[in-house]
């Protein structure tokens, strides 16, 4: 079987990378989940050189450590900010941005504060119904969960 990709006006395009770890067993563990995600990243680079972000948790649902920069993933990171995000649990982005500018604000994971719990996620690509994703967001979680439902 062959995959034929078809190649736009300016070459190839890639739409950001992701990564995501989960070690097993209770907290803490010895899996170093943020070097992980770390080469995880390394090995996705070519997916987006603007900015990268590495979000982890020790499954506490009020604390993620968070590190974000602009550039390459091997300048983005030195040995101190790896160190500083312990946990068993994480996600990392790399991105090549489509819609939004280059600002810091745009850098992923994001980390919201819900009700609850904080939480991190982090997309590829474009969120084209963005504007009806935040009317449904207000409604309140009922209504995520019956939107989920279709």
């Amino acid at each position: 079987m062959s995959l034929e990709l078809e190649e736009s006006p300016d070459g190839l395009q890639e739409a950001c990378g992701l990564f995501g770890c989960m070690a097993s067993g209770k907290w803490p563990t010895n899996l170093d989940v943020s070097h992980i995600i770390y080469l995880g990243l390394i090995a996705l680079q070519h997916r987006g050189q603007e900015s990268c972000g590495i979000v982890t948790s020790n499954g506490d649902k009020h604390s993620m450590k968070t590190h974000k920069a602009s550039g390459l993933v091997s300048h983005a990171f030195k040995e101190d900010d790896l160190a500083k995000l312990k946990g068993n649990l994480g996600i990392g982005h790399t991105r090549y941005s489509t819609l939004g500018g280059t600002e810091h604000l745009n850098t992923q994971p994001f980390v919201v504060n819900m009700k609850h719990a904080k939480l991190a996620l982090a997309h590829n690509g474009e969120l084209v119904n963005a504007s009806e994703l935040r009317r449904v967001a207000r409604r309140g979680p009922r209504a995520q969960e019956i939107v989920n439902e279709k």
